[in-house]
């Protein structure tokens, strides 16, 4: 299979380029900068793109340009949020004007430009699977003020049911991942165990994330998981 994951440097991206490839695939990592480390499964091939999403439209182009005719898998992995966020310190009417059309730009208009120009190319796939990384935040009763920040994960919900309904009857799958807080200082190779156990039950070790996803792509073509809901187990919001 042919991955392209977005936002692939560190973090949770970094965790599915290394743990969703099968010997045979090809990943495509994109992100401003590649991580000068990388582990791998034998036999899983490597590509990466190096592009700035706060550019939506160049990015799009540059991406569109440098991957292979057909995609299996799109993982819209990305999502800025602003300088105060999930901190006391958070007031919407602080934030400045270009923050917020930045983050406007890397978590919809990126989204939206770099899923049209590829759209054709997952599906020519036989079982063609667009996953978008949305959050708790963004979700009715979430809890949080973080306002830019939700309104872009709620857009992405939208951006996935409209998709489903344009593409249904060519079997593209699309998946929200709704995730809670993230613990992302361990990556892949810490055991998950101690991953775990970090932040007392109020942090998801990516490696469950990772699990999750390798479930999605092993469904059969006659079903997906349209929306899926992962808090840690102490998020008293959920």
């Amino acid at each position: 299979m042919n991955f392209l994951i977005v936002g692939a440097s560190k973090g949770l991206g970094k965790a599915f380029v290394e743990g969703l490839g099968q010997p045979g695939d090809r990943v495509i990592g994109i992100s401003r900068q590649r991580p000068s480390e990388i582990t791998l499964p034998t036999s899983v091939t490597l590509d990466w793109i190096e592009v700035d999403m706060r550019q939506p439209l160049a990015a799009a182009q540059t991406i569109d340009a440098q991957t292979p005719d057909t995609l299996d898998v799109l993982i819209y992995n990305l999502g800025i949020w602003e300088e105060a966020a999930f901190t006391d310190a958070y007031r919407f009417e602080d934030d400045a004007d270009a923050q917020i059309m930045a983050m406007v730009n890397t978590n919809i208009a990126a989204a939206l430009l770099l899923i049209k120009r590829l759209l054709p190319k997952l599906l020519r796939a036989p079982k063609a699977q667009l996953i978008l990384t949305g959050s708790t935040s963004g979700l009715r009763q979430s809890g949080r003020p973080e306002v830019t920040f939700a309104a872009s994960k709620f857009a992405l919900t939208g951006m996935a049911d409209a998709l489903r309904e344009s593409y249904r009857d060519a079997g593209l799958a699309v998946t929200s991942l709704q995730l809670g807080y993230l613990n992302t200082e361990d990556a892949l190779a810490t055991p998950v165990t101690t991953a775990a156990a970090r932040g007392d039950g109020s942090l998801i070790p990516v490696h469950d994330v990772v699990t999750m996803v390798r479930a999605l792509l092993h469904l059969s073509s006659a079903s997906f998981v349209r929306e899926l809901v992962l808090p840690a187990i102490a998020d008293q919001r959920f």
